[in-house]
């Protein structure tokens, strides 16, 4: 495990939910059509190139369906795949190996869609120093997993969900009546809950940036939505005091010039809220 959100517990967790979420009383397809007594054997057959991820996750999957599913890994997580590629074999129970099959594949097309983009983006940033984040603009139920394939496409993740980090972005810096406000009010609710969050505020202008820079009290700044030269500008007026962070609207074609400004993190939603996924299948054989 490689993130304190990758716990046996929730993936398990997880793993139930989506299969009673397909089985529920039974795979009938399955269990009408192939004798519960049938030993088989299918692949799992790339048809796509990019980087490969949910490995781990399917062997916890048959594993979960049938304890006595055998698998033969060929290729881990984070390998380079393509087309005609086997990662692995499952051999055991047929009725086990097609009840556990939609499950593995939506996951590991998925994971391996976010991978794949993942280290695609880094490769335009490789040098700069910056690091690439992932948001919370994920799949609901879905996040660990998305998260997960993040981390095995090289990237970093960023805060799991609201409870483990202090973001102040703009709707919570215009409810609390602007930035210094919204980061005292801030340090007194950690105060009287004795919580050590981290905190990042979102800044729109480099007035904002100014404000956040005067109060204090804070971790990282987020500069949303800056132009290159703007951003340029920030991060040397910030000059080292606060982790800065750049976010919105950033693409294949800006991120290697959003790097250079020196920021330290960049966070891209479309790692996981807008990419494409990779084609997998899993195929019986002799």
């Amino acid at each position: 495990m490689k993130a304190s959100y990758l716990t046996q517990e929730g993936i398990r967790a997880f793993i139930r939910q989506a299969l009673q979420e397909d089985v529920a009383d039974g795979d009938h397809s399955s269990l009408a059509s192939i004798p519960e007594s049938a030993q088989n054997q299918a692949k799992l057959l790339v048809k796509d190139r990019g980087v490969l991820a949910g490995v781990e996750l399917a062997w916890k999957i048959f594993h979960e369906v049938d304890p006595t599913l055998r698998l033969e890994v060929f290729l881990q997580d984070g390998a380079q795949i393509n087309h005609g590629d086997i990662a692995f074999t499952v051999h055991g129970k047929a009725q086990s190996i097609l009840t556990a099959e939609r499950l593995v594949l939506n996951c590991m097309q998925r994971m391996s869609g976010i991978a794949t983009y993942t280290q695609s983006l880094m490769k335009l940033i490789e040098g700069t120093g910056a690091k690439l984040l992932d948001t919370r603009k994920t799949t609901p139920n879905f996040r660990m997993m998305e998260k997960w394939a993040v981390l095995i496409g090289g990237g970093t993740n960023h805060r799991f969900g609201l409870y483990d980090m202090i973001m102040l972005k703009d709707n919570h810096v215009d409810y609390a009546g602007g930035i210094r406000q919204a980061i005292e009010a801030t340090h007194r609710y950690l105060e009287k809950l004795g919580k050590p969050l981290k905190i990042e505020v979102e800044t729109r202008n480099l007035d904002e940036v100014r404000q956040a820079l005067e109060t204090g009290g804070i971790d990282r700044i987020m500069l949303d939505n800056f132009a290159v030269p703007l951003l340029r500008e920030a991060v040397e007026l910030i000059g080292g005091r606060f982790e800065t962070e750049a976010s919105g609207g950033i693409t294949e074609e800006t991120i290697r010039a959003v790097a250079e400004t020196g920021v330290n993190y960049i966070s891209v939603g479309a790692l996981t809220h807008s990419n494409r996924s990779l084609d997998l299948s899993l195929k019986a054989f002799k």
